[in-house]
């Protein structure tokens, strides 16, 4: 009788596919703004066909036609890892079945951002839908991330490493973080890289939206910082570290959006700013995960010591 032959992942490998993964989602945001920002959003006029008559795009469509048909194209790329991961996740030697949701949660999740991005199309780019189809590919990356977070530890409950109220203030930072997330978008909906010259704006003052995305950057370092001297203050270094990560992230992004907006937003920085809210949103979610571990400490044995009987006298 034959026995069945099986190819165990390593631990080491399936974190790398994992990592390739949110580099990999990272990397369609970005592209995604370049179609955006080349005016290519109806490069290709309808979905999920690029013409009424074929899927791929024509030469009549010109160099939009091709980043939009190209864009359309890395999807599948990104599908193709996150399938690996899937199957790695099950040759993973260790059978960890808390892995598998998350992975199959990435895997899914890309063809629904897809189906989004879909909707944009036909609705000639309403800026409320484009701002959900980059929210919905947030939304991926952060399962991503847990997943490469999740492969590092090992199994167990997890449990806090700092006080209660320290916990609250990194989830409230958290929370602050993809308001402004959220609010980015508005912004962008309101602004000029609309993805086609025909394309309609969400209505709002890019100004004063502007001004309300700002507010929330200007609070969302500050919480940062707290965070920095918080952590520091009750001896918390891998959390520190992290959240002084994230301060560096956030003072970065908060230059190039100065930057962009005083310069009426070159298509250079805004794909640049695009990038940096995706290294914004992980260094987030580092922050969150820095606050816990895997395993709970041992503590000290309680138990009395263990009682010697006397020395029995030696009988005559």
């Amino acid at each position: 009788m034959k026995r069945s032959v099986r190819f165990p992942v390593s631990t080491t490998l399936l974190r790398r596919l994992a990592l390739a993964s949110i580099i990999a989602n990272v990397g369609i945001v970005v592209t995604g703004g370049a179609v955006r920002l080349t005016a290519s959003g109806l490069g290709c006029p309808t979905w999920p066909r690029c013409t009424d008559a074929s899927y791929r795009t024509t030469a009549e469509m010109g160099v939009h036609g091709v980043i939009e048909f190209g864009n359309r194209l890395l999807t599948f790329a990104v599908g193709a890892i996150a399938l690996l991961v899937v199957v790695g996740v099950l040759l993973h030697g260790a059978r960890r079945r808390a892995l598998l949701p998350l992975s199959i949660g990435v895997l899914f999740g890309i063809p629904a951002q897809a189906v989004v991005g879909g909707f944009t199309v036909l609705t000639n780019l309403n800026p409320w839908v484009v701002g959900l189809h980059f929210l919905a590919s947030m939304a991926v990356i952060a399962v991503a991330y847990a997943l490469w977070r999740r492969i590092g530890e090992p199994d167990g409950p997890a449990v806090p490493t700092v006080p209660g109220p320290l916990r609250a203030l990194t989830l409230v930072t958290t929370v602050v973080s993809v308001a402004v997330l959220v609010i980015g978008t508005w912004v962008t909906g309101s602004g000029p890289h609309a993805g086609d010259q025909g394309a309609a704006r969400n209505g709002l003052d890019p100004e004063s939206i502007s001004q309300v995305h700002a507010d929330g950057v200007f609070l969302l370092i500050g919480l940062s910082v707290a965070l920095v001297f918080a952590f520091r203050a009750v001896g918390a270094r891998r959390a520190e570290r992290a959240a002084l990560v994230l301060v560096a992230v956030e003072l970065s992004q908060g230059l190039i959006g100065f930057v962009q907006y005083f310069t009426h937003l070159p298509a250079v920085l805004v794909a640049l700013h695009m990038l940096g809210s995706c290294l914004v949103l992980l260094a987030t979610l580092g922050v969150q995960w820095s606050t816990r571990q895997p395993h709970p400490p041992h503590p000290p044995s309680t138990a009395p010591p263990a009682l010697t009987e006397p020395p029995v006298p030696a009988t005559a």
